[in-house]
């Protein structure tokens, strides 16, 4: 069976915050791991501008991927996961998440991304490129994306991959807390040809 989940609960657009604008969906990357050495093609269909792309992105990202997550292009070199930036005006919604803290930020990120199914590789990526940005703030708030992103970022990859996990957080720094409805996760198994994606947006 396969499957597709993403890092939130689809929700009714109660609350919708400001989209990234001018600003940048920052380093969405994405791991494969397929249970043996196969050829891959990973093509993004943004509804925005991709301002940065890791290998090039031309027609796509074809790529020779082993199991453990280690990716060679046709020339031979190797890479730890496709990455891209872009910048569009998505609305994303906030009618469910979190807030948080900036001194609890580390803490929150590594306990709430192992439990939507993040490894510790995985998350340790993601908490250190976002950390410094966050844990100065007096607070986050915090909301983890469905279909909002999925349908500005829609991903083809053949072959078809058996689990797909694509998390994308969507955060603003606040002065003071902010009642918010707590989000909930279902649980992801990785199960066969396994694709991971994590990123997000600072809300202006």
């Amino acid at each position: 069976m396969k499957r597709l989940l993403t890092g939130g609960l689809a929700a009714m657009l109660v609350m919708l915050l400001p989209g990234c604008g001018d600003q940048t969906a920052a380093k969405p990357v994405i791991y494969l791991y397929p249970e043996e050495v196969t050829e891959v093609l990973a093509q993004l269909d943004y509804n925005g501008e991709l301002t940065v792309t890791y290998p090039a992105y031309e027609d796509g990202w074809a790529v020779t991927a082993h199991p453990d997550g280690t990716l060679v292009d046709a020339e031979g070199k190797e890479y730890s996961y496709l990455f891209w930036e872009g910048s569009s005006d998505t609305e994303y919604d906030f009618s469910e998440g979190f807030c948080v803290a900036g001194k609890d930020t580390a803490a929150f990120l590594q306990g709430t991304l192992a439990e939507i199914g993040l490894t510790p590789r995985e998350y340790n990526e993601f908490i250190v490129y976002w950390l410094p940005r966050m844990q100065g703030n007096a607070y986050n708030l915090i909301s983890f994306q469905s279909d909002r992103y999925t349908e500005t970022a829609r991903l083809t990859i053949e072959p078809e991959p058996d689990s797909v996990l694509r998390v994308f957080m969507a955060w603003k720094p606040l002065e003071a807390p902010q009642e918010i409805t707590p989000q909930t996760f279902a649980q992801f198994e990785r199960d066969g040809f396994t694709v991971v994606e994590w990123g997000g947006c600072e809300l202006p």
